[in-house]
């Protein structure tokens, strides 16, 4: 999933203001830098998505006959590749 700059903000901001409303949660840095760090770990895995993405496109790529994007085959192929790449990195 691809996100925008500005919706990875709006994200950050409604994960700190949640953190912030909890009872059990106490801030110890203020709240933008709580906001910052849920910025970066969002980017983060942002970047790993895009990375696993790419690596199962290379893969179908890799096939030895040309598979076209969008057809049947090629979307079982990437979902099967994408899911291959995920287990890797959890």
């Amino acid at each position: 999933m691809r996100l925008s700059r500005e919706k990875v903000n709006l994200l950050s901001h409604l994960v700190s203001d949640k953190l912030a409303s909890m009872d059990d949660v106490e801030f110890i840095e203020d709240r933008n830098t709580i906001r910052l760090a849920v910025v970066d770990i969002l980017m983060k895995w942002l970047k790993k998505e895009e990375d696993i993405d790419k690596a199962a496109r290379h893969k179908i790529e890799g096939q030895k006959r040309g598979i076209p994007e969008g057809s049947a085959e090629w979307e079982i192929l990437f979902r099967k590749y994408y899911e291959e790449e995920m287990r890797n990195i959890v």
